[in-house]
């Protein structure tokens, strides 16, 4: 079984992936973390994030694979479990420019196939159910206002003690959305057999059941 949930930055894809495979007993495949992985594999190498020549050169260096220690999924880098370096705003910045790249997607998107192929899992993204794994037979299109969006992100910042400026963080997204849908492989959209669900104002439980319940009627 496969369940693919796509949607815009600041959705929830994440935190209700996660409550979904722990509850269903299934794999969680965060592929935004891997482009992340990668994301920061070019900042740190000093790679400019239109530097396209570069990043074709040495995107199939990088050494990113997922294991689970624990339970937990952890994202690594060369070896490196780098879950704690990449879920910063330049990072993520920097995960949007560079995976309209072809060969950054070429490279991640088969391990993140590999890993459906194997088990069940849930998986997010940008292009799950529309590239990654067309045929999954659980589809949803999650999202939120960028309102919602921004404020759910200012107050995760907060929380963890940074400094966080709330219009900015609007202005990225919606900046971010309009990358993600307009570039020209793999765009953000919504796939034509999947489930619109706004998650703007339902509690991830809520959001969690209504997948759930999409997973149940298919199994009828």
């Amino acid at each position: 079984m496969n369940i693919a949930i796509d949607g815009p930055a600041g959705a929830g894809k994440s935190t209700i992936a996660k409550l979904v495979a722990k509850k269903m007993g299934y794999i969680y495949v965060d592929t935004g973390a891997m482009y992340r992985a990668m994301a920061l594999y070019f900042i740190r190498l000093g790679v400019a994030s239109d530097d396209s020549a570069k990043i074709d050169e040495l995107c199939n260096k990088a050494e990113i694979s997922i294991e689970y220690r624990d339970g937990e999924q952890v994202v690594t880098l060369g070896g490196e479990n780098v879950n704690g370096l990449i879920r910063t705003e330049e990072v993520g910045n920097m995960a949007s420019a560079t995976s309209v790249n072809g060969n950054v997607r070429k490279k991640l998107v088969e391990l993140q196939q590999q890993l459906a192929a194997k088990t069940d899992v849930v998986m997010d993204g940008r292009d799950i159910g529309t590239v990654v794994l067309p045929n999954a037979e659980v589809k949803v299109y999650l999202t939120a206002s960028s309102k919602v969006r921004a404020e759910r992100r200012y107050k995760e910042l907060i929380a963890k003690g940074m400094e966080a400026d709330i219009d900015k963080i609007e202005a990225d997204i919606i900046e971010r959305d309009e990358r993600d849908m307009n570039r020209e492989i793999s765009p953000l959209r919504q796939a034509e057999d999947a489930t619109f669900v706004d998650s703007s104002y339902m509690t991830i439980e809520e959001v969690a059941d209504t997948i759930m319940g999409l997973v149940k009627k298919y199994e009828g």
